[in-house]
């Protein structure tokens, strides 16, 4: 019984002992490492406005999960500078691979490669000021999860920021109203709601964590 304790209460305080719901909507399959044609998402200007929206700045630690091929990597990497860090982070251990690739031809010394899960983005404690999710939130198969623990990974005054489209998750995108009432449902407070050329960027900051087993699914 002394083992067994500590466990269930690390449990518990992950929201495993109290599993929280999936989502009661469609989850879009991962069909692609990346979303759009880079020069297409630099023409409308997608990286800078959502470093702007985010307030990412020179000595941030910035998390881009999701990265795929490292679209955000590669342009967050410059901003936050040599003393920032940029945490790329993927399901995939090929698409990680192929970053790292990248980013030594740009010569950059400021990244972190972390193998996800869909159930957690495994980030280091208190290590993030701003965690991106860019256009990939609709792929996550236990969203409710994921953001709950994610909480831990960012320090005090983090946000996340999620980019996405307009549309239905089936259809790679998520409604706003959905959105906001899944990442609201696990305690997260709304910032703001910007649109982009490429969607919407929605950013929430930490607040009371709810209790798991009060946790309702949201739906459409």
């Amino acid at each position: 019984m002394r083992l067994i304790l500590p466990a269930l209460l690390a449990l518990a305080l992950l929201g495993g002992a109290t599993p929280l719901p999936r989502p009661a909507r469609p989850v879009a399959p991962i069909v692609s490492e990346s979303w759009g044609e880079e020069a297409e998402r630099d023409r409308v200007g997608e990286a800078a406005d959502v470093m702007r929206i985010a307030g990412i700045r020179a000595g941030m630690a910035v998390a881009d999960i999701g990265t795929g091929g490292g679209y955000y990597v590669m342009r967050v990497a410059p901003v936050v500078g040599p003393q920032g860090r940029v945490y790329a982070q993927d399901l995939s251990l090929g698409a990680l691979e192929r970053v790292k690739v990248r980013v030594r031809r740009a010569g950059f010394q400021n990244i972190r490669y972390v193998l996800g899960r869909q159930t957690s983005a495994r980030l280091p404690a208190a290590s993030v000021d701003v965690a991106l999710m860019v256009h990939m939130y609709h792929e996550i198969e236990q969203p409710y999860l994921l953001l709950d623990r994610l909480r831990a990974s960012l320090k005090p005054g983090g946000r996340i920021a999620i980019v996405d489209l307009d549309r239905p998750s089936e259809a790679h995108g998520m409604p706003k109203a959905l959105l906001i009432c899944e990442v609201k449902a696990v305690g997260y407070e709304l910032v703001g709601v910007t649109d982009i050329a490429q969607g919407y960027v929605a950013l929430f900051r930490p607040g009371v964590r709810p209790d798991p087993a009060s946790v309702r699914a949201c739906r459409a």
